[in-house]
This record gives structure tokens, C-alpha cells and sequence, in this order.
């Protein structure tokens, strides 16, 4: 592509023709203020809707909006004048005139785009006042709450929801005043086909949506005495955490999360790592039968709750080809209470909590599934965003930068490389290969061939060919929804003209860049890089750690031993798989856990 030049506030840049001006000004580091604009590179996704208007600017004598505008040879561009400025402050208090007053109790206090531009633009007072509508509230599902009195009609979620993650649940209904993003017929989001990804969420620049608070019952169960308290965090959590802390992105803050659990009150911190080494070593062995034995090719993923929960939705014709491995969030709560409670602490399955810490919201609305539990008792008591953690940690005044770091309780927080990259896109592919490679040949990789760099990377579809004893496997991983979906329309159609699928393995991760974008990790307030730094952490958790392949995990050895038997056997059948459930129609959605009673 050719380069043009233009100047912006009388600096000179040179960008690629095709850039809007907003992205213009980045190269010269000229930021304009902006709400509604949205733009991931890695995955070819460009939004200008230019409904906010807060991000006018002055091209050659004209106002613009600046995200819906292509820069020009020879434009000349003003992002500062008083008259842009003086235009902004009215924008943004038309916004603020039908905008709740309670932004110190609000969640997203501190973390808010329209507060932060008002803080920026130095608006004290609002000159205009009028009709204020009370909109819908929505508080049906486990995982996401909606408040549209909160609601500034950026469209970001809608945006994220139809045009990225093609889901298709939010939009835009009424006219004029009475506008609101809202679901078809006004359906409670739990009786739609949301997925619970919890991308709306991240690109929602007010406190409009939320993931659900269960900060509460959090605070509750380490109040009682009676039960011990288990706690795992997830492989993107020590890689997340570190920004709510005003820490750099990607910092590795894995000792420090496990001395502030517990100095919450946790009586055991464990590692949700050590469950993602047993994933893999149920997946590759499941990989390697289908392989074998002629079983259903391509397999595909089940790490990830809202692809799983968009596959039962939209494909449930294709769920046969998901592994029956249950996440490493689900593996590892059975494990905690049917081996290690019993094992270690001498206490019946219902003796002993165990709560989640995860980068994602969908974990909350998977923790609720009935299969996921035996004889009554649920599996995980509770699952809480990485922001949730942040917010206890907070006011409890600790002080997660200075805390001298801790290890992780044993058995269960022991692992290696392989499962660290499970947070970030196409990580649970490479550490199945690792894995898968040594059960077919029975050879060790070596260290030179460990790492699958072709699946590697931010792009929304990446796809590699590896030779495993002379047979060619052919595998892809996908980030985002629509992603997924493109891989889906396409596995449909093979399978409709008898044509052999073109994967033997498929990954899948909801979020774009995987769960160190989790729709339940800090916000990143569209920046993108921060995102990859979180990712680059976690492969440099991997390249140092002294093991790097699931199968050499001698805790997971041990637990073969002594509690589970062989690979994919009777009792890890029994508590570290599970079944899957048509949800094409969402009013008859039997066993489905996510219609709340509230």
C-alpha cells in the first residue's frame, strides 16, 4: 500500500492510504478523545460508526469525525482548536444530562471512558437539563448484568457483538430519545444466545455493562470457619492482575497473587495450571484414539465455556467433534474435592469451598452447569473475575506491588509450561502437540522442536501442518467468535459434501488474543498492546520454567496413581469429562443453567 502525507497540528506523518485520522494521529502521538470507536488489528477489525461524536476534528477547514474520515495527501488537520474543544464539552454534556449521578458508587468508577473525558475536557458543571429516561435493567443471567440508564448509545457492544464475535444478541431498538441497545423482543440475556464471552463488557466504556459482582459471597465463605477454603487461579490471571495494580502490562505477578489470597483468608492457594497439564493429558490421549481408531476428526477444544456454549447454540450438529474434556477450571474443583480434601485434609466432598479466579465471565455462567457437580454438590462454589480479586485485594488494603512473594500450596499447584500457555491463543494447541507427539511416536520432543511458533500470534485464524510419525496433522486455532463461526460455516459445509475435514485439530478461544483478553481481566480501554504483553508473559513463564511438556508434571503422575487409574479411564471419565447439550432453540434449553431464578 502507498504512503501518503498529511500534517496534524503542523506535524508531519506519513501513513498508509486508508488510515482514518484517528489513527493518523497515533503515529505522532496526538491523541483524540473518542467513545465509540473500536479497532483490532490482529484480527482485520476496523469500526467508524462515528456515533459519539466526540472525536471531531478540523480537516481542511471542515469538522469531521476523525474515526469515520481517511486521511488525505496534503490534509491539514487541527485535533485542539477552542472551537473543537468548546464543541466536545457540549457533547459530552448532552451525554452526562441523561447520565446517572452516582459515578463513586458506580463499578466502573476510575475505569470509565465518559468520565475520563470529562475529567479531561474540565467540565464542572452541566449547562443543560431535561427529560430523563429510566431504562431497562438486566440481571438474568450469572455472568453479565446490563444497566441502560448507563447506557450512552456508543454501540461498541453491539459492535463487538454482531460484527466481531457474530453473535448477534445486542442492537439498537427504538427511535430518537427512546433509543436502547437491547435484545430481540426485550428477551432476558439468559434466554437469548449469548455466550457469556463478556467482550460487550471490555469494550463498554461506561458501567452500562457489568460482570456479576460475587464479591459478596466471596468475602462470606472466607468469613466461616467451619469450611476450609480452596482457591485456584488461572494461567492469564498473573499476567492480568499486574495493571490493576498500575503495574506494567505483561508483568508477572504470579508469587504476589498467591501471598495476597492468602492474605484474604484463603486456607489453600493452588494453581488452575496444574488442572491444565491434566487437560492435556486427557485431550491428547483423546486426540490420539480419534486418531488412531478412526474416531471424529477434527477434534475440537472444550477449554473455553462461551465457544463451547456458542457451539451448543449454533452448531449443535458439530458438538460431537468437541472434546469431552472439561476446562481445567472444572477439572481441577473435582480434584480438589474428591482427592485432595479426602487425601490431605480428611474431609468429605461437601466438607471444603472452592472458588475460582478467572480472566473470563462466561466461567461464572459455567460453574452452574448441573453436569459439572455430583450427588448435589457443585463442583466450584464460586468463580470470580480478575477484576473482582483486584477489588478485594484493594479494600483490604493490601498492597500487592510490595508483597513478598509466596508459593502455591501442594499437590495442586505444581506445572509446567505447557499449561502457563493456555491463556493466550493457540497455547492449548501447542501444548497438545507437545504431549500428543510423544504418545504417538513415544519419542521426546526436543528442546529445539518444543515450541509450534505457527500458532502463535494475535491474527484470528492461524494454521500449521505438523508431521507426527509420518502423518501430516493439520491444525488451526481460531480467536473470536467470528472466527470460530468462519471455521464452523466451513466444517458444515465439508461435512454436507462428504468431503474428509480439513483439520485434524481445532482450537477455539472466545475472546480475541485468547483469556489474556477474557472478558473478566482489566480493562484495556482499546489498548490492544496491552493485550500482547499479557500474552508475551506467559511465554516467558513457559521458556523458563526446567519442564515444559504436560506429561513430565510427576504431581500429575501421582495423581494417575493414586486416584484417577489409566488416561481416559472410568474415573477420569467420571471427573474430569463431560457431555454436551443441543441449545439451538434458546426457550427450550433443558438443563441449561443459564435462566436464573433471581
Amino acid at each position: 500500500m502507498s504512503l501518503i502525507n498529511l500534517t496534524i497540528n503542523g506535524k508531519a506523518v506519513a501513513v498508509e492510504e486508508g488510515t482514518n485520522i484517528l489513527e493518523a494521529a497515533k503515529k505522532v502521538n496526538i491523541k483524540i478523545p473518542n467513545l465509540c470507536y473500536l479497532h483490532i488489528d490482529d484480527i482485520g477489525f476496523d469500526n467508524s460508526c462515528a456515533s459519539c461524536r466526540v472525536c471531531l476534528v478540523n480537516a481542511d477547514g471542515r469538522l469531521v469525525p476523525s474515526c469515520a474520515t481517511l486521511a488525505k495527501a496534503g490534509m491539514k488537520v487541527q485535533t485542539n482548536t477552542p472551537e473543537i474543544i468548546e464543541f466536545r464539552k457540549g457533547v459530552v454534556e448532552l451525554l452526562l444530562s441523561d447520565h446517572p449521578q452516582d459515578c463513586y458508587t458506580c463499578t466502573k468508577c476510575g475505569s470509565c471512558g465518559l468520565q475520563d473525558i470529562a475529567v479531561q475536557l474540565g467540565i464542572k458543571k452541566i449547562r443543560f437539563e431535561g427529560e430523563r429516561l429510566e431504562k431497562s435493567k438486566d440481571n438474568s443471567s450469572f455472568s453479565i448484568m446490563r444497566d441502560n440508564d448507563k447506557c450512552i448509545l456508543c454501540r461498541r457492544c453491539e459492535t463487538m457483538c454482531n460484527q466481531v464475535q457474530k453473535v448477534g444478541v445486542l442492537s439498537g431498538v427504538n427511535r430518537g430519545f427512546s433509543t436502547e441497545i437491547g435484545t430481540f423482543f426485550e428477551t432476558d440475556l439468559a434466554k437469548t444466545e449469548c455466550t457469556f464471552c463478556g467482550q460487550c463488557i471490555n469494550v463498554c466504556p461506561t458501567g452500562a455493562l457489568l460482570e456479576k459482582d460475587n464479591t459478596d459471597e466471596a468475602w462470606s465463605l472466607l468469613a466461616q470457619k467451619e469450611k476450609p477454603v480452596m482457591v485456584q487461579i488461572a494461567p492469564a490471571v498473573r499476567v492480568g492482575i499486574s495493571e490493576e495494580f498500575g503495574l506494567k502490562p505483561g508483568t508477572i505477578s504470579t508469587g504476589k497473587v498467591v501471598a495476597a489470597l492468602k492474605a484474604l483468608g484463603f486456607d489453600y492457594v493452588f494453581d488452575t495450571n496444574f488442572a491444565a497439564d491434566l487437560t492435556i493429558m486427557e485431550e491428547a490421549n483423546e486426540f490420539v484414539n480419534r486418531l488412531t481408531k478412526g474416531g471424529d476428526l477434527p477434534i475440537m477444544t472444550s477449554c473455553c465455556p462461551a465457544w463451547v456454549n456458542f457451539c451448543e447454540s449454533q452448531y449443535p450438529d458439530l458438538t460431537k467433534y468437541l472434546s469431552t474434556c472439561r476446562s481445567p477450571q472444572s477439572m481441577f474443583s473435582p480434584i480438589a474435592r474428591y482427592y485432595f480434601a479426602d487425601k490431605v485434609l480428611d474431609k468429605k466432598p461437601d466438607e471444603v469451598s472452592v472458588v475460582s479466579i478467572m480472566p473470563c465471565v462466561a466461567k461464572k455462567y459455567e460453574v452452574k452447569r448441573e453436569e459439572l457437580g455430583q450427588d448435589g454438590i457443585i463442583d466450584t462454589d464460586l468463580s470470580l473475575t480478575v477484576r473482582e480479586l483486584a477489588r478485594m485485594i484493594k479494600s483490604a488494603g493490601i498492597d500487592l506491588e510490595n508483597l513478598e512473594e509466596e508459593n502455591f500450596d501442594s499437590p495442586l499447584g505444581y506445572s509446567t509450561g505447557a499449561a502457563d500457555i493456555f491463556g493466550v491463543t493457540g497455547g492449548v494447541l501447542e501444548a497438545a502437540l507437545r504431549t500428543a507427539y510423544t504418545d504417538v511416536t513415544k519419542e521426546e520432543l526436543p528442546d529445539d522442536g518444543i515450541e509450534f511458533k505457527a500458532v502463535r500470534g494475535f491474527e484470528g485464524i492461524k494454521e500449521a501442518t505438523v508431521n507426527i510419525a509420518g502423518t501430516d496433522v493439520n491444525v488451526v486455532a481460531a480467536s473470536s467468535l467470528g472466527c470460530a463461526r468462519k471455521l464452523m460455516d466451513e466444517l458444515r459445509a465439508d461435512i454436507a459434501a462428504g468431503k474428509t475435514p480439513k483439520y485434524h485439530i481445532i482450537e477455539i478461544m472466545a475472546c480475541p488474543g485468547g483469556c489474556v483478553n477474557g472478558g473478566g481481566q482489566p480493562f484495556t480501554n482499546g489498548d490492544y498492546e496491552k493485550v500482547k504483553a499479557r500474552g508475551a508473559g506467559l511465554y516467558v513463564i513457559d521458556k523458563n520454567k526446567s519442564q515444559r511438556k504436560s506429561h513430565e508434571n510427576e504431581d500429575i503422575k501421582k495423581l494417575y496413581d493414586e486416584f484417577l487409574g489409566e488416561r481416559g479411564g472410568h474415573n477420569a471419565h467420571k471427573y474430569l469429562h463431560t457431555h454436551y447439550f443441543d441449545k439451538s432453540n434458546p426457550y427450550s434449553k433443558k438443563n441449561d443453567v443459564s435462566l436464573q431464578t433471581n
